[in-house]
């Protein structure tokens, strides 16, 4: 039986963690320092630990902090760590900015939820709810090893199953592939994209449009959009005034150079501003 200890396990992320590690196979000790997180472990039945008492006999150190946190939360306990244990965080930004405490005889594995997927038809009205995951709904997951070995990668991968449960599916990629993958894909990108249709729904509510009516219309036109450009309907293709509309968009809105989001010094801006 492996001793994790989680770090934050009052917090937003680390809170969702415990509830899927607090009744696992591994030997848990829990790290808050916040009088809220403290107290909604209490109700959970969790007592914490003080660091000194147990990071140095964990075999895995998670880090559920925010990024802005992460220099100074791993500078604490990261040195504090027995030789041989894994560092787990839960995101690729404070890595790939050089914000972890380094050390080279500790191993750093990398890994982050992908959410259930819009496409995710689950046929429990829990699981369809359950929008973030590591409640009822399925998921992906995608892991990295920044530094260590084949073994320490299995190792941190088993552990995140377990508190990103249920995963129906895990990818190995690099750190740096994540950073494309999230901030640039999903927040820079993809988060600006949904933020703007969602401004469109309110903009058609200002013009007169009954709101019920339209927020019903536009979820249900972003559902078969989604699913003919994802090729979830093989064969299916917009309609030829669609396809206008669609290429009269590209030009008024939307920027020729947009892909410079993906650019490596372009990436590293981006997780720069959010570390």
């Amino acid at each position: 039986m492996e001793k994790v200890t989680l770090v934050g396990a009052g917090g937003k992320m680390g809170f969702r963690l415990t509830q899927n590690l607090k009744n696992s196979d591994y030997e848990m000790t829990y790290l808050e320092i916040s009088p809220q997180g403290m107290q909604k472990l209490g109700e959970k039945g969790i007592t914490v630990t003080r660091a000194g008492d147990c990071l140095p006999h964990a075999d895995i150190v998670i880090l559920a902090v925010p990024d802005v946190a992460l220099s100074m939360v791993s500078g604490e306990m990261i040195p504090m760590m027995k030789s041989g244990a894994l560092v787990v965080t839960l995101d690729p930004a404070a890595a790939l900015a050089g914000k972890l405490f380094a050390r080279d005889d500790v191993a750093y594995f990398i890994t982050h939820p992908a959410h259930p997927s819009i496409f995710n038809w689950e046929p429990v009205e829990e699981k369809m709810k359950d929008h973030f995951g590591g409640i009822a709904a399925r998921q992906a997951i995608v892991c990295a090893i920044m530094r260590g070995n084949d073994a320490d990668y299995v190792r941190g991968e088993k552990l995140a199953k377990v508190f990103y449960g249920p995963v129906h599916r895990s990818h190995r990629i690099t750190v740096e592939q994540m950073g494309l993958l999230e901030p640039a894909l999903v927040e820079t990108l993809a988060s600006t994209c949904v933020y703007v249709i969602r401004q469109g729904l309110d903009e058609v509510i200002k013009r007169g449009v009954p709101a019920e009516a339209a927020r019903d219309f536009l979820l249900g036109h972003l559902r078969i959009q989604m699913a003919v450009l994802f090729n979830e309907l093989p064969g299916a293709v917009f309609s030829d005034a669609a396809n206008k509309a669609l290429q009269r968009g590209l030009k008024e809105f939307i920027r020729d150079d947009w892909k410079k989001v993906f650019e490596p010094e372009n990436v590293m801006d981006q997780i720069k501003s959010i570390t």
